[in-house]
């Protein structure tokens, strides 16, 4: 890896941390103002506006971490490497500073909420971790590979596995949730403005139970076939000399 790759590597590292830091500090704001006995389920009702904010800021934040990947990639397949990496490092140092800050989560089990996009996201922090050191693991293998030779690629079955992985991933973080929203109202009733009080309402009763660990681990397992994939097919491609 030379000394470029390296530097960019650092400063995209860097940035991830100091958002991540952002993050945190905005959870211990709205802790402090909604949980001041300390974060737990089920969820404290607050405002349509806030709600819109932090929906706004989740995918504020995605833009920004897809910034930070398309300005320190020069092919695509870069971009997207540095993206997930940046995005893997923010996420594990929120956590870090959560527990630094709040001492929280008292363990790797601890439920939390992830995302808001497009529903809620809820599951023990473990999950997100492990995620996260997968496309730490995957986003090396492009940038090691892509800095070694000038073809180096990923396939069509590469991606299908990729994507399918992350699409049963994302179902095990919202199924519970999703099927808790549904015993209560249509899916027509759900995406209609028109009983939005009622079901924020309604998701501040939602209790997280049980995590399907078998639907998550399906789609890691699918994640690490691709890099796997990856890998073997690249060692194979001769590096330019």
């Amino acid at each position: 890896m030379n000394k470029k790759t390296a530097y960019t590597i650092l400063w995209v590292t860097a940035f991830s941390i100091a958002m991540g830091f952002l993050e945190t500090a905005i959870v211990v704001y709205l802790r402090k103002l909604y949980y001041p006995e300390g974060f737990a389920f089920p969820l404290k009702m607050i405002s349509n506006d806030i709600i819109l904010t932090e929906f706004l800021r989740e995918l504020a934040t995605l833009i920004m971490l897809a910034g930070i990947g398309i300005i320190a990639g020069k092919k695509n397949i870069e971009r997207f490497a540095y993206f997930i990496f940046a995005f893997a490092v923010w996420d594990i140092f929120y956590y870090i500073f959560l527990k630094l800050l709040l001492n929280w989560p008292e363990s790797f089990l601890t439920w939390d909420i992830l995302f808001l996009i497009p529903v809620l996201w809820t599951g023990p922090v473990l999950a997100p971790i492990i995620n996260s050191l997968t496309m730490i693991f995957l986003a090396f293998c492009i940038i090691w590979f892509v800095a070694r030779k000038e073809n180096a690629v990923l396939k069509w079955s590469d991606w299908m596995l990729l994507i399918i992985g992350s699409l049963i991933v994302i179902l095990a973080y919202t199924q519970e949730y999703s099927l808790f929203l549904l015993s209560q109202f249509s899916l027509p009733e759900i995406l209609s403005a028109k009983n939005k009080n009622d079901i924020i309402a309604f998701s501040c009763s939602y209790m997280p139970e049980k995590f399907n660990w078998w639907i998550f681990l399906t789609g890691e397992a699918m994640h690490i076939i691709a890099i796997f994939m990856i890998v073997i097919r690249n060692k194979k491609i001769p590096a330019p000399k």
